[in-house]
């Protein structure tokens, strides 16, 4: 689904860098925080940064494919489910299915 906008739920194409950041919410930049992202079965340890409440960047060197579900286990808010949107060099964005309160 390239080119469809986030604003609507759908996936953000990265072949284009992005010109300003259409993102509304506030985000919480700053140390990365140590986290467990689950997919499947199999846990694995991550790290954490750039979390909303709608979504979070995680660090993460394996594959995995836009629209795979997965879980975050965060420190503050335990077990977030959610969905990848977007993967780039070593880092993934994640789309909360439900935001944070």
């Amino acid at each position: 689904m390239p080119g469809k906008s986030s604003r609507g739920g759908g996936i953000i194409s990265r072949k284009l860098r992005r010109i300003f950041d259409e993102r509304d919410e506030m985000r919480f930049d700053g140390d990365l925080q140590g986290a467990v992202l689950t997919r499947g079965t199999q846990e694995h340890a991550v790290e954490v940064g750039n979390i909303s409440s709608t979504g979070a960047m995680v660090v993460y060197a394996e594959p995995l494919d836009i629209g795979e579900r997965v879980t975050l286990q965060l420190l503050d808010h335990g077990a977030v489910a959610g969905q990848v949107r977007w993967v780039r060099d070593g880092h993934v964005g994640i789309n909360f299915t439900t935001p944070l309160e």
